[in-house]
């Protein structure tokens, strides 16, 4: 199967979006928009309308097939963190309780740092116990703007 790929600029820097055609693969920060695919599948556009919705804070849950590879606990991890409502939060050790593994929240923390649908699956919405901001993989002041933005603060227009 081939799979396609684009680009989307956001306030938080370059996200590349590839997809198969009928499903969404992965959502990273990356440092350099690269030449994507002219034609794109439909759910790849979808996708990139969506991502730009959410961005102009126009857009709460998202409506796409998404296909993240991993292990059966990362995607188990990964369907709790789509019911994650937006502008909410959870921590690591909610996670792994609503599972069914109250004492795994190290490996939820790990399942969380392996996502590969960023904003989409929405890992930027686990935090420590503590309620402190813990671990992103595009980087904490990226969480930290992300829930600003569903918070509804206007974050500083940071382009990167």
């Amino acid at each position: 199967m081939d799979i396609y790929k684009t680009y989307y600029k956001s306030s938080l820097g370059p996200i590349e979006i590839r997809g198969m055609q009928d499903s969404i693969l992965s959502v990273d920060f990356v440092e350099d928009m690269l030449t994507g695919d002219a034609d794109l599948p439909f759910c790849l556009k979808t996708c990139l309308k969506q991502i730009d919705e959410y961005f102009s804070g126009d857009r709460k849950e998202f409506l796409l097939n998404l296909d993240p590879q991993g292990t059966n606990f990362q995607k188990m991890v990964w369907q709790q963190l789509e019911k994650i409502p937006y502008g909410a939060v959870v921590s690591y050790g909610e996670i792994a309780s609503i599972i069914g593994k109250p004492k795994a929240s190290r490996a939820v923390g790990r399942a969380n740092g392996r996502n590969p649908i960023a904003i989409i699956i929405p890992c930027h919405r686990v935090v420590g116990s503590d309620g402190n901001l813990t671990g992103y993989g595009g980087g904490l002041w990226r969480k930290e703007w992300l829930l600003k933005h569903e918070k509804g603060y206007q974050p500083n227009n940071i382009i990167a």
